[in-house]
């Protein structure tokens, strides 16, 4: 296991008590688990980023039913050689041999294919695992309308419908999986090498959050931008900040960065916009941001004590890109749940 996977991490203390200084802010609290992902080799009895699912062998594994094109496929990124570049071992070389052998007859059945049509071009393709989150790990996690599922599925497609991938969402009870699938079938390609997670081992960390600056009330904006009440505070305030104090706020006291479960939403790349269910008409609530990087040069006081020199990256990844995803070049995709019920279609927003 590398260094640092697996560890605990802890996210500094705000600088400052954000409601102590605006009271109004207090009731809108949240709390949010910030997940930590760092590289690893998590089984399907982990909570993971990237790493194999508990998923029942006698299930059909999800694909991607909208269009893909020759070309499309055919551009795209091997997944074989991009574990390899990473280091990542290939699938089987940890497995029984029957489950390599498996594996290798599979890979010989693309390889025999030569320069004929792939099959998949303009038919389903096999979804590749973002994360598997077991309530144990993270409490926060709440199956609409199942109180007996205790483990969520993210899954997607690794091309780009239209502008980032297509995730799909499962929630089940890990125990009613009695014969997990050794193999899972897997896509010929992705549209980039940033569309395969890197695998991680999470350390969940709660922290409370306070919605983004433009979520709050007209009245609460404007005392957040006066300078005056952060003077209050005296030394605990950068007053690098005193021309835009809202932006203090915005980078340090509201959304915490990074991948996470509930909290609030982040904004920035659009103007928020209503999230509600298409079914029901119901108010929809965030479930879990898959984020780029874990802070950025606005965000970094964020960033976990002693993280920076505990987890070096290789040279030419992006400061904090540990799982290797690349949404947008650098944003996160936000999903959003019905609190009515599973069943109701989620909401994907990139920002």
């Amino acid at each position: 296991m590398p260094p640092g996977a697996g560890m605990s991490r802890t996210t500094p203390p705000r600088p400052l008590d954000v409601t102590a200084l605006f009271p109004r802010l207090a009731p809108l609290a949240r709390t949010a688990t910030r997940l930590h992902p760092r590289a690893g080799s998590p089984s399907r009895h982990d909570s993971s980023v990237g790493g194999p699912l508990m998923w029942p062998a006698g299930e059909p594994w999800p694909q991607c039913d909208e269009p893909h094109t020759q070309d499309q496929v055919e551009a795209g990124f091997s997944l074989e050689e991009e574990r390899a570049d990473r280091g990542i071992p290939a699938r089987g070389e940890s497995r029984s041999q029957h489950d390599a052998d498996a594996y290798e007859a599979g890979e010989r059945a693309v390889d025999d294919l030569g320069d004929a049509e792939l099959p998949w071009a303009g038919g389903p393709i096999a979804m590749l695992p973002v994360a598997q989150l077991y309530t144990r790990d993270v409490p926060l996690l709440r199956p609409p309308g199942q109180s007996e599922a205790d483990l969520l599925q993210v899954l997607w497609c690794p091309f780009d419908h239209p502008d980032h991938p297509r995730t799909a969402l499962f929630w089940r009870s890990a125990a009613t999986v009695t014969d997990p699938l050794d193999t899972p079938p897997e896509p010929p390609a992705v549209e980039f090498p940033g569309y395969l997670p890197q695998p991680c081992l999470l350390s969940p960390e709660e922290v409370v959050e306070h919605p983004h600056f433009m979520e709050l009330s007209k009245e609460l904006q404007e005392e957040l931008a006066d300078w005056g009440r952060w003077q209050s505070a005296g030394a605990m305030v950068d007053s690098s900040y005193s021309v835009a104090p809202e932006d203090f706020y915005t980078n340090k006291l509201s959304v915490s960065p990074g991948w996470k479960v509930g909290g609030w939403s982040r904004w920035g790349l659009t103007d928020p916009v209503p999230r509600i269910c298409s079914v029901c008409g119901a108010e929809m609530d965030p479930l879990l941001t898959i984020a780029t990087t874990e802070w950025n040069a606005g965000t970094k006081s964020w960033a976990p004590e002693g993280d920076q020199a505990r987890d070096p990256l290789p040279p030419g990844i992006p400061p904090a890109n540990y799982t290797r995803v690349d949404l947008a070049r650098g944003y996160g995709l936000q999903l959003h749940v019905c609190p009515v019920s599973a069943d109701h279609p989620h909401l994907e927003l990139i920002q």
